[in-house]
């Protein structure tokens, strides 16, 4: 099997019988990969809450919330495909671009530019400290793939796992098969 290297706009999918509860069968959105370390965000984790549960003074808004990971879990962050609509915003990769003017945000979401497709929030990050994603890598914690703005904003979370990793073709179509609980097999 092919690996693919770890940088910034990459999707990290979780070995199919990972053992940390955090990252069972988890899509991660890399936004960062640098010297110091790496950051990133589940796509297929969704909450059972709306943004507006977890923000007083936001306009109506019933946008999905997911849970981003294990690290800093009292901040929330978006992932969106307004691009440079919206200011201070960090493009992540083609059609999907990271944070941005919160203020601005609001406004765009007040006036209809930014609707619920276009956007996800998170709740917390999954990150890593320096060297720390490389030795998880050594050791096939994680596979690579290639990002596609349709793995963000795609509403069919429940399979993402699977349908990435069967994307990638050859024994990751095998691995994607593979039941959760190996005695269901």
């Amino acid at each position: 099997m092919t690996t693919q290297k770890i940088k910034k706009g990459r999707v990290l999918l979780a070995e199919p019988f990972m053992l940390d509860p955090n990252f069972k069968r988890a899509v991660i959105l890399l936004c960062e990969h640098e010297m110091d370390g790496s950051l990133g965000f589940i796509l297929n984790k969704p909450l059972e809450m709306t943004v507006n549960e977890l923000i007083a003074d936001f306009p109506e808004f019933d946008a999905p919330v997911f849970y981003g990971g294990p690290v800093k879990t009292d901040t929330i962050h978006y992932i969106h495909n307004a691009g440079d609509l919206l200011e201070d915003s960090k493009r992540i990769g083609r059609g999907v671009y990271w944070g941005g003017n919160f203020v601005q945000l609001k406004t765009l979401i007040k006036s209809g530019l930014i609707e619920s497709k276009d956007i996800r929030f998170f709740v917390g990050y999954s990150g890593w400290d320096f060297g720390q994603l490389e030795e998880e890598m050594k050791i096939r914690s994680w596979v690579v793939a290639h990002m596609n703005a349709n793995y963000v904003f795609n509403n069919k979370v429940k399979m993402l796992w699977k349908d990435i990793m069967s994307n990638k073709g050859d024994a990751y179509s095998v691995i994607a098969q593979m039941p959760e609980i190996p005695i269901s097999n």
